[in-house]
């Protein structure tokens, strides 16, 4: 049985593919009605929105934003009002994920990293925040294991991880009690597609999963899903992870 969100809207940032689409995805299997924000993936974000207009029509939309620029966190959530009306569940999803080793980092890797994992979530959920009140809504941040365990040769990305983690539990209590503010850890869900970590790291990583595997995308969609039916859950953050966090 899969618990309803009949009526509601939800915003997920980068959900055109991967992780993102798969809670899109879930979401919109349970009831709700999805706009996909994407800023590159056209074709990927026109594939599953029409996929979903085709299951229950008028459902789903997409909308495309630089997360970085200023005007971005009003253009998502006006998209949102304007096609659907309301808005009940934001998912801050998109990230940007690279190493950088200390010495070598240069304020364009702040910004792309903090920006992207911090700076946008924070500026989006203040946009979101009256709106979400309106229907006693939630937030879900997708944060990392990472936040509380940095990961080595990744200390900028581990920062911002963790400045998202502590802006999760913050929110709980500024936003309460009108709105849930919670976040998903994860662990290792879906390899980065640019190579980032050889096969002998990744036979490593599954070696110190008690799990004895990667995850994968849906499992941090069922977690986003019971987070946002979870009514009297706030200031949480779930690690879906294979126990990896518990062995680290």
């Amino acid at each position: 049985m899969i618990e309803s969100l009949d009526g509601s809207v939800a915003l997920v940032t980068g959900g055109a593919r991967r992780v993102g689409a798969a809670i899109a995805r879930r979401l919109h299997a349970a009831g709700a009605s999805v706009l996909v924000h994407y800023r590159d993936s056209d074709a990927d974000a026109n594939a599953l929105v029409a996929q979903l207009n085709g299951t229950r029509a008028k459902s789903a939309a997409s909308v495309k934003a630089e997360l970085l620029a200023p005007i971005a966190p009003r253009a998502l959530v006006s998209a949102a009002l304007d096609t659907f009306g309301r808005l009940d569940i934001l998912v801050n999803n998109a990230s940007s994920f690279f190493p950088v080793a200390i010495g070598a980092v240069e304020a364009s890797h702040w910004e792309e990293l903090v920006g992207s994992n911090l700076r946008a979530p924070l500026f989006i959920c203040q946009e979101a925040a009256p709106h979400l009140a309106k229907s006693e809504g939630c937030i879900l941040n997708i944060v990392d294991i990472h936040a509380e365990r940095p990961l080595k040769g990744y200390p900028v990305y581990s920062i911002a991880k963790g400045g998202l983690a502590a802006m999760t539990r913050s929110l709980a209590l500024e936003l309460a009690p009108k709105v849930r503010v919670n976040g998903v850890s994860p662990g290792a869900i879906a390899w980065p597609e640019d190579g980032q970590f050889d096969p002998a790291e990744r036979e490593r990583i599954v070696a110190t999963t008690p799990l004895a595997r990667i995850g994968s995308p849906e499992d941090i969609a069922q977690a986003v899903h019971f987070l946002a039916c979870a009514t009297y859950v706030t200031g949480q953050i779930i690690a879906v992870d294979g126990g990896r966090s518990v062995f680290l």
